[in-house]
């Protein structure tokens, strides 16, 4: 396949001395690894706040680097190589273009030039193969050309090479999808660093997610999901995220996008299934750094990370240099997702009775999958609390939270008896000594895992559980 501006076209194969990925013809299916040994160092993963537009950088154990994307060709990369030169990345050792949108690849002549010039130069490009017309894309080839740097056709079954990383290319497969429609024909990338997991799929949409559920099954889970198509309606569809599973997602886009991104049916799709969702438009640039076996969440501004409430946050312009600041930890074995608290504020774990004064109050039953339809039986969805201590505990004003901060305030006049338990139902009812209902229309309590939370009058955590 020969692209204008590239006057060898893209490869299938490598060449020596290359970044190469794996033969065309691997099974596109194999992404299931062997359990090992825990991984040694942190891997990295930074969403970018670059307005309308995608760009994720990831750095490897080893310092090797990824970048998928390089902004909105407004922008012609300027906060992408800001964002780059203030983490101290001197080279891309792989620059991939998930698919050829101006909205994408809008840096990436820039950023060719920038690191080839005055920094140690990117390694390798990596393209689906489909191309575009616009003058955006004709000057990201003549960069490749001008530069030389070495551009590989990319499809199921590749993968690029990352130290410590499983690091493979699970669509476009070969023939294309769709008529050859570039969206559906995004590059899909998926990693996996000891049990956390990572899945970006570009501006894929229906088509896409279909071949990857059909090919890939639950070999698609993730601990952390980018949306399709900046959380676009045609993407992230119900079949998709009950698929994936992910116990965290993130929407790419601007905060009064021209497409209405993200649309509602998505942040429903996302909140009826408890996934904590952030969103660069009000979270910032997002961080997720991970040990094998954690995944901790920075964001540069704190919002909300219930999906219908995303609109809630206040906007953060693209480019703001505010630091990002560790907010959530998500535990990668499926266990949940807890904020992060303050030492000195936090109470004794929820493993063992919390002590207040002469009480101690603990979880004696969560019960997050409610026969059925979650949705349909909402006070299925329940947990119980018992005061073990020897002393009334009044309980008004008490906050009981979820791992994605769902919050229930308890009414005021609630007081637990000495050796009584009281249950907060998700749904609708009347209120009684031993039962709550918290009202919601959607389940809360994310049936793969989740943590209770709950919070005293003063803002104390008194209790915390993970199951």
């Amino acid at each position: 396949m020969i692209l204008a501006g590239c006057t060898g076209g893209i490869s299938d194969t490598g060449t020596d001395g290359a970044a190469a990925t794996t033969a065309a013809g691997a099974d596109p299916t194999a992404t299931d690894s062997t359990a090992g040994p825990a991984p040694e160092g942190e891997l990295s993963v930074h969403l970018l706040n670059v307005g309308q537009g995608s760009s994720t950088l990831i750095i490897g154990p080893e310092d090797e680097t990824i970048l998928i994307d390089t902004g909105d060709w407004r922008d012609d990369g300027e906060d992408v190589i800001a964002y780059l030169e203030a983490n101290d990345v001197t080279r891309i050792d792989h620059l991939v273009t998930t698919h050829p949108d101006a909205d994408h690849i809008g840096g990436h002549a820039a950023v060719i030039e920038h690191f080839e010039t005055n920094a140690e130069g990117v390694g390798a490009v990596y393209d689906p193969g489909i191309a575009s017309s616009s003058a955006t894309y004709e000057r990201y080839l003549d960069a490749v050309e001008e530069y030389d740097v070495t551009l590989y056709r990319t499809q199921a079954g590749d993968s690029i090479q990352m130290s410590g990383v499983e690091t493979q290319i699970l669509a476009p497969p070969e023939g294309y999808l769709a008529g050859d429609d570039s969206n559906e024909n995004s590059i899909v990338l998926h990693l996996q660093f000891g049990d956390s997991s990572f899945l970006l799929p570009g501006d894929g949409e229906a088509e896409s997610e279909e071949y990857l559920v059909e090919t890939y099954g639950d070999r698609l889970n993730a601990t952390v999901l980018v949306a399709g198509h900046h959380g676009s309606q045609s993407s992230t569809s119900e079949e998709f995220l009950d698929t994936v599973s992910p116990q965290a997602a993130v929407i790419s886009s601007a905060y009064d996008s021209q497409y209405g991104h993200p649309h509602e049916e998505v942040l429903e799709r996302l909140a009826t299934q408890s996934i904590p969702t952030y969103w660069t438009a009000t979270h910032g640039t997002i961080r997720f750094t991970s040990n094998g076996s954690a995944v901790t969440v920075a964001t540069q501004q704190d919002a909300p990370t219930i999906a219908t409430e995303l609109r809630m946050g206040d906007a953060i312009e693209p480019g703001s240099e505010t630091a990002l600041t560790e907010r959530y930890v998500i535990q990668a074995d499926g266990s949940g997702t807890a904020p992060l608290t303050d030492p000195e504020t936090t109470t004794d774990s929820a493993d063992e009775p919390t002590e207040t004064g002469d009480t101690a109050l603990d979880v004696v039953e969560i019960n997050a999958d409610a026969d059925g339809d979650d949705a349909e039986n909402l006070n299925d969805e329940y947990v119980t609390f018992e005061n073990s201590g020897s002393e009334a505990l009044d309980l008004s004003g008490w906050e009981l939270a979820d791992a994605a901060d769902h919050t229930y305030t308890v009414p005021e006049g609630t007081v637990l008896d000495a050796g009584a338990r009281i249950t907060v139902y998700t749904g609708s009812g009347t209120n009684t000594e031993a039962e709550l209902y918290w009202g919601q229309s959607n389940p809360v309590w994310n049936n793969n895992g989740d943590t209770v939370i709950l919070r005293d009058d003063s803002g104390t955590t008194v209790i915390e559980e993970t199951y």
